[in-house]
């Protein structure tokens, strides 16, 4: 299931540096299309020049070519990549992606990579054992990469066989079968997302709003593009990028948002609507910025077009419709209660008693709710989330 993939190939500065050929190899027999990054240190143990001639691509290590100083983007790779493989990949390594020390090409590609990370280590036992290192990975492993280790000849320390690269055969059948374990399951489908906050002016400096980061929104977008799904993404002002294969209309206020989402909507099979979207707006916004004055400043607010009860009342019998609900208190009762009024198919609840979860971090804990049961589930990375999402959505498409 490789055929055709683009995979970014990151070497670093170990003793295993000699197998990426052979990972190199393997999946460009498969049909993957490889680029390798390397760091300074990774070079002292194979060649670009061995790299280069297996993928037939030049091996990218600085920041700026040395052939014609042209200016290698870190933001392109990430854009461009189905996956992000470092392999073998150093406690050094390790520490500066769990702490985003930027300091390489391979990092700055990394911490671009809008596409799923898998990370095989390669160190001594001791390194591997040491607090920092096990503190390290569980940070990478919250942030949603995918850690590949030896899985077997452990003694009750649990730390036997671990450190030591996984082979490459087995790192690249871990790929494989990530591909292959939910390709194609949305193929066919046209999926609207909407993401972010939205910006309801109130003279052209200041707006409302509210601390959306978007970053929800963009990792079901990305999950669905990699479930075979056509995406179409919906995003109120945020600063993240998303992969080239995602369609996406850019928007600031509610109504704009209204606009485009009820003007895709009836091509879509399904909508996922996680935009934190404004609920009022002021009532006349200044065509020029307000000045200080003496006395109180007085905004009349007026409700915003609702998004959601609009595309409940379009939906038609092929599709689905998923909402979200951040509630503060009587959390599930608030859920249910939209869940039936805006003629969801389900809804995720956030709660905002869930500490470093929701607006502005990278973790999430929801329940799903349908008219029958509810689902719960423990802190994940919001990319693990969205896979927990995108599964109740196949599930219930296919059903």
């Amino acid at each position: 299931m490789l055929k055709g993939k683009k995979i970014v190939l990151g070497i670093t500065g170990s003793i295993a540096a000699y197998k990426a050929c052979m990972i190199v190899r393997e999946l460009i027999k498969q049909g993957a299309e490889v680029q390798t990054v390397i760091t300074p240190a990774g070079k002292e143990f194979i060649t670009p020049i061995t790299l280069s001639a297996l993928t037939h691509k030049p091996v990218i290590s600085e920041f700026f070519s040395q052939r014609d100083g042209t200016w290698n983007s870190h933001v392109d790779l990430g854009l461009w990549a189905d996956a992000m493989l470092i392999a073998p990949c150093t406690a050094s390594t390790i520490g500066k992606m769990a702490n985003g020390i930027a300091d390489n090409m391979l990092i700055t590609t990394y911490l671009s990579m809008k596409a799923p990370v898998f990370i095989a280590p390669a160190m001594d036992l001791d390194m591997y054992a040491h607090p920092s290192t096990r503190q390290n990975l569980d940070k990478l492993r919250s942030y949603g990469n995918i850690i590949i280790e030896p899985q077997s000849g452990f003694l009750a320390s649990g730390l036997e066989g671990k450190g030591r690269m996984e082979e490459p055969e087995i790192i690249v059948k871990t790929l494989d079968h990530f591909f292959y374990e939910k390709k194609d399951q949305l193929k066919g489908k046209q999926i609207m997302i909407t993401a972010g906050p939205t910006y309801e002016k109130i003279d052209p400096v200041r707006f409302i709003g509210n601390y959306s980061s978007g970053k929800m929104g963009f990792a079901i977008a990305e999950e669905c593009v990699r479930r075979g799904a056509e995406v179409t993404l919906i995003s109120g002002p945020v600063s993240i990028q998303c992969s080239n294969k995602i369609r996406r209309i850019d928007v600031e206020s509610c109504q704009e948002m209204y606009k485009a989402a009820t003007s895709e909507f009836h091509k879509c099979d399904a909508a996922i609507l996680c935009a934190a979207v404004a609920d009022f707006r002021p009532e006349n916004a200044a065509d020029k910025k307000i000045k200080r004055g003496k006395d109180d400043l007085i905004i009349k607010l007026c409700p915003t077009q609702d998004i959601a009860e609009e595309l409940g009342r379009q939906k038609h019998g092929g599709q689905c419709l998923i909402g979200f609900a951040l509630e503060t208190d009587n959390e599930d009762a608030n859920a249910k209660n939209k869940l039936e009024k805006k003629n969801f198919d389900f809804i995720v609840l956030n709660s905002t008693r869930n500490k470093g979860t929701t607006f502005r971090t990278d973790d999430n804990q929801i329940k799903i709710i349908t008219d029958r049961e509810t689902f719960e589930y423990e802190k994940k990375s919001k990319q693990e989330v969205a896979c927990d999402i995108i599964d109740k959505l196949a599930e219930i498409s296919m059903q």
